[in-house]
């Protein structure tokens, strides 16, 4: 991991990317991390636009929001055009494949997975795409430990979805 990371996941209500961040910013915590979460997301409960913020150092943290990303999450094409202007060069995007990437995009620092595709399809439940999402996270930037990370899914999901929600973190892990 980097001295300091600034992560970005977005989407819409309702696809779990404040969950993902909860579960990424408490592995990270467990892993050892100096960690801070934030979200915000529109007045729709779903639907409307979702973005959720971890900032994980190995030193102190003097500000808690992401202002220069170091990785950005995005689920939908509308997170994907708004939150890709104007970030740093050396921002390592992941973007659901379904999704157009905007012509300023390129290079060996975005990775188009099947993030949504693999949640309906492998795992077998398209709610599980933000649990696909920090498998795949997780395995980019070395965040926190397997079992860290494990432990804090297991923790924030319902009780009777151990099992799939498992099988979507390692079909994340899978897609890297």
């Amino acid at each position: 991991m980097a001295d300091k990371m600034e992560i970005r996941l977005a989407g819409s209500g309702g696809q779990g990317i404040i969950l993902a961040s909860i579960i990424l910013a408490e592995a990270a915590l467990s892993s050892g991390k100096n960690v801070a979460q934030t979200q915000s997301y529109g007045a729709e409960a779903r639907g409307g636009m979702c973005k959720a913020e971890v900032v994980a150092s190995e030193g102190k943290i003097g500000f808690f929001k992401v202002r220069r990303p170091t990785f950005l999450l995005a689920l939908t094409q509308q997170s994907l055009d708004q939150y890709t202007v104007g970030i740093p060069e050396e921002c390592t995007v992941m973007a659901d494949d379904s999704l157009s990437l905007p012509v300023h995009l390129h290079g060996d620092k975005v990775y188009r997975l099947p993030i949504l595709r693999t949640a309906s399809e492998d795992v077998g439940r398209a709610l599980t795409a933000n649990v696909v999402a920090v498998g795949a996270i997780n395995k980019v930037l070395s965040l926190a430990s397997s079992e860290d990370l494990r432990q804090a899914v297991l923790k924030h999901i319902p009780a009777g979805t151990e099992e799939l929600n498992l099988k979507a973190l390692d079909a994340g892990a899978n897609l890297i």
